[in-house]
């Protein structure tokens, strides 16, 4: 009975040194800014995406294997090499994360979309989604964790490669991208680049903003 009682005290004060107030708040901020993004602006206007959701897209188009089935099998496997590489705090507040941006995606899909339509404009579209993707994400990645197997990816390359977490992004959206174009006219893709490439950068500065050069972050998964 004390020997339980040991390991649950020791979970608990791992758990608080884990979710602090900042991280918590933060990660909420961050994935409902991304969500509001996504089904506010992007699902507007058929705006694609590069990393795994651009691959689901692909392999649906493809091989017609369901995302539904082929999303949680590739965010897994980004997962446990996340967990390889990042550590054991970066896979806790990551499935965290998950969960908060799948709350948040059901609570503005209870109502209609809260910004005009920007179909007629994708330039603008790809633009204000870019900033809305970039913003979000960034205050998770912050925070050394991930909503999706894009950002673990993303981090993981980072990570393993010492690339900036801006160009582990470019990498992976536009290798999708350029994959995308045998199915996905040119004009399309060129507002999905627009857009990566926007919120790809917009994270590399949310990620490193007022932090000193030699400053860690929460988790090791965000490299300096």
């Amino acid at each position: 009975m004390k020997q339980l009682n040991k390991i649950m005290l020791q979970l608990l004060q791992e758990t608080k040194q884990t979710f602090t107030r900042k991280t918590v708040l933060s990660i909420l901020l961050g994935t409902a800014i991304t969500s509001f993004g996504i089904y506010n602006v992007h699902r507007q206007t058929g705006i694609t995406e590069g990393g795994i959701l651009g691959l689901l897209l692909l392999c649906n188009y493809w091989f017609g294997i369901s995302s539904s089935l082929l999303s949680p099998v590739l965010d897994g496997i980004s997962y446990l090499f996340g967990f390889k590489f990042l550590g054991r705090d970066f896979l806790k507040t990551s499935i965290f994360a998950t969960f908060s941006l799948a709350a948040f995606f059901r609570l503005w899909e209870m109502f209609p979309p809260l910004l005009p339509s920007l179909a007629g404009t994708p330039l603008l579209a790809a633009v204000i989604g870019g900033l809305f993707i970039g913003i979000g994400c960034g205050l998770v990645v912050r925070q050394g964790a991930s909503c999706g197997g894009d950002d673990a990816l993303a981090l993981i390359i980072s990570k393993t490669t010492r690339l900036k977490i801006s160009q582990a992004y470019l990498f992976t959206d536009i290798t999708v991208l350029a994959l995308s174009l045998s199915y996905i006219p040119v004009r399309r893709i060129v507002y999905s680049l627009v857009t990566v490439t926007i919120s790809s950068y917009l994270i590399d500065i949310v990620t490193t903003f007022g932090r000193d050069k030699d400053e860690k972050p929460n988790s090791e998964a965000v490299p300096e």
